[in-house]
């Protein structure tokens, strides 16, 4: 799976207009009208992801997938809303381990809601965390950027050789 043709396209749907909100994940999970069944190249193709990795999901135990009478795996609309939802943990930096634990206690029923919660609200921490520090890593190059281009200023000086 290339990621980061994956995110490129999530950020692309998201457009440029303003601050992320409920709607725009909306937008992002809106998967139209799907056919009744996707075959395993449909939804490949659909989520930008390779057909291993699918597989890999569900032999993970993310997703369970019915076949047709010639055992070839079938997909429905559940299926490819939870791969949609994986998908997206995944690019977030979610650990594979944390997701299947996430995906048990789902499966597990409504009685897991706050255990599940925890799981959220620890990943968005932890995302949170690693936008600061791309903030930051953002502002240095930045810097760089302008202190090369003499927009810095006569007084800034180059702080090494970096």
């Amino acid at each position: 799976m290339a990621t980061d043709e994956l995110m490129a396209r999530a950020l692309a749907a998201l457009g440029d207009d303003g601050p992320l909100s409920v709607e725009a994940i909306h937008r992002l999970a809106d998967l139209g009208d799907l056919p009744e069944t996707m075959t395993i190249a449909e939804v490949a193709d659909l989520l930008d992801i390779s057909p291993h990795t699918l597989r890999y999901y569900e032999r993970a135990g993310l997703v369970e997938v019915a076949r047709d009478g010639n055992g070839h795996r079938i997909y429905d609309a559940d299926v490819v809303r939870r791969l949609v939802f994986l998908t997206r943990m995944r690019l977030s930096g979610m650990p594979m381990r944390d997701l299947q634990h996430y995906i048990s206690l789902v499966d597990s029923g409504a009685h897991t809601v706050p255990e599940r919660l925890d799981v959220l609200v620890e990943h968005r921490d932890t995302i949170r965390r690693r936008i600061r520090e791309l903030t930051l890593s953002l502002t240095a190059v930045e810097y760089k950027i302008a202190t090369y281009g003499g927009a810095t200023g006569p007084d800034v000086q180059d702080p090494g050789p970096a």
